[in-house]
């Protein structure tokens, strides 16, 4: 099992070929929960994530084992990523098994750092099966958790937070497989017995919490979901003890959730977050853990490879969430100058138009008429509510979409 000897020898092994990524206070999130906030960045560490950790300590405990045909690995993208860079650091080979559904930034930046991509697999765990496969030729296998020399590079996290902010209280991490939380638990819980740790995974993938409630790892259906890092149908059969031994508790976080959370990331801290890594702060807004006014509490954001079109599509729908986005259509008569009136309307309730679509000729339209669709951003229900009333007022019949 592993200990804390292994994380602080991991931490010597591994410091020259990582990132050693700050721990940022966040005035915002703080006011918002009555703790004092800080966020762990690994969004900063090479690769995009802390998953190089782990598999940096894995290559560097086994220089002479690796062999002409180096590694092989299977992951979603993190893991692929960090393999991928720490083989390129070591001077060998590596060969990656994604799943199908891994997203193709995520396959083509693994790619670019030197590794062999072999697209296999509706789920992660049958990649690492066909990664297994490979490496029955001879290639050293790098399990994305399930590994002591993983799980202890991914520990080094913890030795940085608590070296860095040694009033810390609470550290919540990101579950999927269950590597990173039972590394970081081990080392904070031997270095800080008293300290909370909390395990944060989404709600349609909830491994980790199925197999504390049976005790052995549960394989559960596995959802869809923006927090594909973390979309691991069964919890590790290492790191389930860990986490029964030294993780507090374990809570979920639904996909609105853990979109608010990027969104709020992004708008407050400036920092873009894959949706494993917002899965901290949506559990902690959404009042699933209970914060005590005034403690420290540490949110591992543990990523940000995601794409932008995730990304685009994340901050629409939760700006639409919050009431920020208003949609809405309506007839007017086409003619010079209603369109004009009518924005002239919404420009004195300060609505800021984002897009407009003036359509003619539909089969719903009457012939001398034409819809209008309109998109504002607005500041809140309320304001939606003022927008409304106004136009009502000035006789438009408006549809919401």
């Amino acid at each position: 099992m592993v200990s804390l000897a292994d994380i602080q020898a991991a931490e010597s092994r591994i410091f020259s070929h990582i990132i050693r990524t700050p721990v940022v206070h966040s005035p915002t999130i703080s006011e918002m929960t009555g703790a004092n906030v800080y966020l762990k960045l690994e969004t900063l560490q090479k690769a995009g994530s802390f998953k190089v950790r782990g598999a940096t300590n894995k290559i560097l405990s086994y220089p002479d084992k690796t062999g002409e045909l180096g590694v092989v690995a299977a992951s979603a993208g993190n893991h692929a990523q960090g393999v991928a860079v720490a083989a390129h650091s070591a001077g060998i080979p590596a060969t990656i098994v994604m799943p199908e559904w891994s997203a193709i930034t995520k396959q083509e930046a693994t790619r670019s750092y030197g590794a062999k991509v072999i697209i296999h697999g509706q789920t992660l765990e049958e990649s690492i099966e066909k990664a297994r496969e490979i490496a029955g030729k001879g290639n050293i296998f790098i399990h994305p958790y399930d590994d002591e020399a993983v799980i202890a590079g991914q520990g080094t996290i913890a030795l940085e937070v608590l070296h860095d902010l040694p009033a810390t209280d609470m550290i919540v991490v990101p579950v999927g497989g269950g590597g990173l939380i039972a590394g970081i638990a081990t080392a904070a819980k031997a270095i800080k017995p008293e300290i909370t740790i909390i395990g944060a995974q989404a709600g349609v993938c909830p491994s980790a919490g199925e197999s504390l409630r049976h005790g052995s790892p549960c394989r559960v259906k596995a959802g869809k979901t923006i927090a594909d890092g973390i979309r691991v149908a069964e919890t590790g059969i290492l790191t389930l003890p860990l986490i029964q031994r030294y993780v507090d508790r374990h809570v979920l976080a639904s996909e609105e959730d853990i979109a608010d959370a990027m969104l709020l990331l992004l708008e407050r801290k400036h920092v873009i977050a894959e949706g494993a890594g917002a899965v901290p702060l949506a559990a902690l807004m959404n009042n699933t853990i209970d914060v005590p006014s005034g403690s420290y509490v540490v949110l591992v954001i543990s990523g940000g490879n995601v794409e932008s079109a995730l990304l685009f599509r994340v901050i629409r729908q939760s700006l639409a969430r919050q009431g920020r986005l208003m949609r809405f259509s309506l007839l007017l008569d086409d003619q010079p100058g209603t369109l004009a009136r009518i924005l002239t309307t919404i420009a004195q309730e300060k609505g800021n138009i984002l897009h407009i679509h003036h359509l003619q000729g539909g089969s719903d339209i009457p012939v001398l008429m034409a819809r209008v669709n309109i998109e504002l951003e607005t500041r809140g229900w309320d304001h939606i509510s003022a927008i409304k009333n106004v136009l009502a007022d000035a006789g438009y019949e408006i549809r919401m979409e």
